[in-house]
């Protein structure tokens, strides 16, 4: 039996064979259809020459910004040593005024200071009811809206047609505080015909080169002073845009010495100031 055992065939097993995988049915050709290729994408032949001659004057582009930069620098130092000095000629025509009020005290005479050279002028009226002659000076101080305000400088002439606008308007003498706060915060320019506001030092460069002034504390020295270039500054600057004073007008038919609102208010116009700015 195990002769047996050891003579029959052993199953052998067949190896497995691969199926060869279905072939996927190829589209057919349409007549005419072009071959896909992907192509780089083209560059405009200008833009090649914009960026070759980028190339070539990137050196003499670098060159400029730097001497732009360095006049730049130049310009923020004279205007820095321009406000300092106009500080210390106010500072001292503060101290020779006090000091003239100690002479006069001390030798039993009364001072009397100078007469103000400009006035800040206010408009609180509208047009109902405006007599031509009014309205012309109105127009001539460049007052044509309520609440506008501009500077003058006072002489014969000036004064004469404040007080024949005076129902129509409040005026006063500003200390360089208020002088300040109004170019400051509510300076506006004339360029081309266009209301600009005064951002950088640039836009008064630009307009009054010619008369030596490059910044803003040039503006306010010419204002405050009544300057030689008080008038080119003055007509520079557009007309102030102010608001209507905290708390409104008190009585605008009535004098300010009668406890109204129009006329001279002197040192008082500063406080106004302070409520319209």
């Amino acid at each position: 039996m195990a002769d047996k055992a050891k003579s029959a065939p052993q199953a052998v097993k067949k190896p497995a064979v691969a199926k060869p995988a279905a072939k996927k049915e190829a589209k057919p050709k349409v007549a005419g259809e072009a071959k896909k290729v992907k192509r780089l994408p083209v560059v405009p032949e200008s833009w090649l020459k914009i960026g070759k001659g980028n190339k070539c004057q990137r050196p003499n582009l670098l060159l400029h910004r730097r001497k732009a930069r360095a006049v730049r620098l130049l310009r923020r130092k004279q205007n820095l040593l321009r406000a300092l000095n106009y500080e210390k000629t106010y500072l001292k025509k503060e101290r020779a005024v006090v000091e003239q009020a100690r002479i006069a005290k001390a030798k039993g005479n009364i001072y009397i200071p100078a007469e103000p050279k400009v006035a800040f002028v206010i408009r609180i009226r509208g047009i109902n009811k405006v007599a031509p002659k009014v309205r012309k000076v109105l127009q001539l101080f460049r007052l044509r809206q309520i609440n506008n305000g501009a500077f003058i400088k006072l002489n014969k002439a000036t004064k004469n047609m404040l007080r024949i606008a005076e129902p129509y308007i409040t005026y006063g003498y500003p200390t360089l505080k208020s002088v300040r706060h109004l170019i400051y915060k509510r300076g506006f320019v004339k360029h081309r015909h266009s209301r600009i506001p005064i951002t950088d030092n640039f836009v008064i460069e630009r307009k009054l080169r010619g008369h030596r002034l490059q910044c803003v504390e040039d503006m306010v020295y010419h204002i405050y002073t009544g300057g030689a270039s008080f008038k080119k500054v003055s007509n520079f600057l557009w007309p102030f845009k102010l608001n209507t004073p905290t708390g409104g007008w008190r009585k605008k038919n009535n004098h300010y010495v009668e406890g109204g609102d129009f006329g001279n208010r002197e040192d008082k116009i500063n406080e106004l100031i302070q409520r319209m700015v």
